[in-house]
């Protein structure tokens, strides 16, 4: 156990250096090749804002995502009136898709609890 504390620690060591060592030129390049997304000059005015505009530009989205919501909705209402000619690999696909949503639901769960198997606090 003391060797693979060991480990971690000259691993986080060593990924500490890389950080210092080129973190500052990923963060100059990144601003660069993203220039054109920033503000300038940066104020709060600015950022109120545009924090406005995200918020209403997703308002007014809503009947947009709600309609193909319902369209959705009526694929599926009528995959379940044919399921008699469902395919092996339609079932296959939708039953991974549950899967893959129980199992997030149980990862949300165990983070929900503070990353407790049991839901016990130690």
């Amino acid at each position: 156990m003391a060797s693979k504390l060991t480990q971690l620690q000259s691993k986080a060591c060593q990924a500490s250096k890389f950080v210092s060592k080129h973190g500052s030129a990923y963060y100059k390049q990144l601003l660069e090749q993203n220039k054109q997304y920033i503000q300038d000059p940066p104020s709060v005015e600015k950022c109120n804002l545009l924090s406005k505009q995200l918020f209403y530009t997703r308002l007014a989205s809503i009947p947009v995502r709600s309609e193909a919501f319902w369209k959705e909705l009526d694929y599926v209402k009528h995959l379940w009136k044919h399921r008699q000619e469902l395919k092996v690999e339609d079932a296959g696909i939708a039953a991974l898709f549950g899967l893959e949503c129980f199992a997030w639901f149980c990862a949300g769960e165990i983070v929900g609890r503070g990353f407790t198997f049991t839901g016990y606090y130690v």
